[in-house]
């Protein structure tokens, strides 16, 4: 019985692959009195003849269908697998502008009828001058991504021509585009490099130099890019978006994206061989040529956010949400517990700082741990989630309530700070071993003695031991002189501490260089397991974190030019603020710089320790 099912289910499955299909391919776009090639293909070669469903309206039919057939077998683990494909090819040539669908075919195989699906084609106006679209049809080029790709397009209808000399600014250009003009300071700009072309260009080389005042993630686009046609003026143009970025402003004025001279490599025709002699081998009647192709400059007007809130994360973008995760809620003193905080939105998630969280006084604070999760670049932003594992941990026992967490953002769409938050967290913390308590817990340590009503000793009672008599003598008084002394000591004790809490400045100011330590020795972490993406973000947490304790900045504040201006106004010499400039511009650009991230970690991490040790 098992056989015979799994005889049926093969049997069932042969079937289902073995189907016929029937398929129209054809491009999607055309030109006026350019030939195109219309295909049906069918998945077998048992067929009795095919049927258009309609009209190619619009259209000149200049022959077909012709029939064609291919098969192929391949062994793959000693089972043989043979296939075999009709297919039915139309030329046709389009009349006027317009879109069109063309017509379903169907063919009779295997006794049953097989239809095809239809498609819908744009036709747009021949070129003025007749120099697109030679006789292939369009749309059969793919341009590689890249910085350096090669091109098929010389097949799918750019005009060839006799030098460069002939090829003007109209024939080979870039439009750079920028998603908006007019933004706010860290708000993300979309930049798209579109190329526009009418001759067939096989390679092309260029990358965006290092941008001052922003900063940079390209977008990653498809390796194998489709020009697509658009026309302009009276010509019709192969296009295909290049490269995109999103630029993410990190100082105010306006800022200029500079022009990129991207290098092609363009077939030419030297009209200097005859035809006749290079077709018999007496030459290469094409050649190629190096063109320098400018993709002009951009010009950004960077407005500076409106007065910043307190509680303002640096968070620029769309769309925040915040949720938080106490775990455990019940602890014994001296364990620890873990607040996850999760931040979500559109933006710039990469430059956000940690939510702020009101512990209570007595728990001890850990830095805390970032971790993104599921970010992606989009045109809009960085997308996604990163996680705040922020540690404490209590060491007297109780019941404490953690205020709600809270999140202030920049929304781009309203143009105004929104503050959201999480709901409190409640804790219980029972008293730890050997750990004194406060409040409730220590009436819990009472025990009874006894359930009976314990003897009462009757008569006068002698509460002095025999023999010692302290009160009045030398040792009473000098006992309340240690006893004052004691007290004014642990005041002058309290009183300093309680002033060194307040302040909240000097404190950071002080653990600037401890803080900085724990960030370059996670960082040494990430050198030593070649993690390059952790590593430049612990460093550059390090130098930006150093700085900001150091000269008590927020967020909101840490720009190059603002911290150049504190270094200065500090006494820092100009050589060393040079060289700490220098080290966090090294690290920003090898974090997005192509090639391989780890070639330089070792240096920047040994410069990013010695400027921190001289600061």
């Amino acid at each position: 019985m098992f056989r015979l099912r799994t005889t049926f289910l093969l049997f069932l499955v042969t079937t289902l692959m073995c189907a016929q299909k029937l398929t129209l391919s054809a491009p999607s776009q055309a030109e006026v009195g350019r030939r195109i090639r219309v295909s049906y293909m069918l998945n077998t070669t048992d067929f009795d003849h095919i049927q258009l469903e309609g009209d190619f309206n619009g259209f000149d039919v200049q022959f077909g269908p012709s029939v064609s057939t291919s098969s192929s077998i391949s062994i793959i683990n000693g089972q043989t697998t043979q296939t075999s494909s009709t297919t039915f090819t139309y030329m046709l040539s389009p009349k006027k502008e317009g879109t069109y669908t063309l017509p379903a075919a169907s063919v009779n195989s295997g006794g049953k009828k097989v239809t095809s699906n239809t498609a819908r084609i744009e036709v747009l106006p021949a070129s003025e001058n007749g120099s697109y679209g030679q006789s292939n049809p369009y749309g059969s080029g793919q341009q590689q991504g890249g910085g350096s790709s090669r091109s098929q397009a010389n097949q799918g209808g750019f005009h060839t021509p006799s030098s460069d000399e002939n090829i003007g600014g109209k024939d080979l250009y870039f439009v750079v585009s920028a998603s908006k003009k007019k933004v706010f300071e860290q708000e993300a700009i979309l930049l798209t490099y579109k190329l526009y072309s009418l001759v067939n260009v096989e390679q092309l080389a260029g990358e965006m130099p290092q941008l001052d005042g922003f900063h940079t993630q390209e977008i990653e686009l498809p390796q194998q890019r489709s020009f697509t046609m658009e026309r302009v003026g009276n010509r019709n143009y192969g296009t295909v978006v290049w490269k995109q970025y999103v630029v993410f402003p990190q100082k105010t004025g306006k800022l200029t994206i500079p022009a990129i001279d991207y290098e092609a490599d363009i077939v030419v025709q030297d009209r200097n061989i005859d035809p006749f002699e290079a077709f018999f081998g007496g030459g290469n009647l094409m050649h190629r040529v190096k063109k320098v192709v400018k993709a002009p400059a951009v010009d950004i007007q960077v407005d500076a956010l409106p007065a910043k809130p307190a509680n303002f994360s640096g968070a620029v973008g769309k769309g925040f949400t915040i949720s938080g995760k106490l775990t455990p809620q019940q602890i014994d003193a001296n364990d620890a517990t873990t607040l996850t905080l999760t931040v979500s939105g559109t933006g710039n998630m990469k430059l956000i700082n940690a939510p702020n969280v009101a512990w209570p006084k007595d728990f001890e604070v850990y830095d805390p741990k970032t971790t993104e999760q599921n970010t992606k670049l989009t045109t809009s932003g960085s997308s996604g989630k990163v996680t705040y594992e922020c540690v404490a941990v209590p060491h007297h026992g109780g019941k404490y309530v953690i205020p709600a967490v809270e999140f202030c953002y920049f929304d781009t769409e309203t143009r105004q700070y929104k503050t959201i938050q999480t709901e409190a967290f409640e804790l219980a913390v029972a008293k730890g071993s050997g750990v004194p308590t406060t409040g409730y817990a220590q009436q819990e340590d009472l025990k009874e003695l006894g359930n009976d009503i314990r003897y009462i000793h009757q008569g006068a009672a002698d509460l002095r031991q025999p023999g010692v008599d302290t009160f009045g003598s030398t040792f009473h008084w000098l006992s309340y002189l240690v006893l004052l002394l004691l007290f004014f000591i642990v005041l002058f004790i309290f009183r300093r501490q309680a002033k060194a809490n307040a302040d909240m400045a000097g404190r950071r100011v002080r653990k600037a260089g401890k803080a900085a330590s724990k960030r370059l020795k996670k960082a040494a972490q990430m050198l030593q397991a070649g993690d390059a993406g952790h590593f430049y973000d612990e460093v550059m947490h390090a130098l930006w974190g150093f700085v900001a304790d150091k000269l008590n900045l927020p967020a909101s504040e840490l720009n190059k030019d603002n911290v150049s201006e504190k270094l200065m106004q500090r006494g820092v010499d100009e050589t060393t603020t040079e060289q700490f400039l220098a080290v966090l511009s090294e690290c920003e650009f090898a974090r997005f710089a192509p090639g391989d991230p780890t070639t330089n970690m070792e240096h920047l991490y040994n410069d990013a320790t010695d400027i921190i040790n001289k600061m």
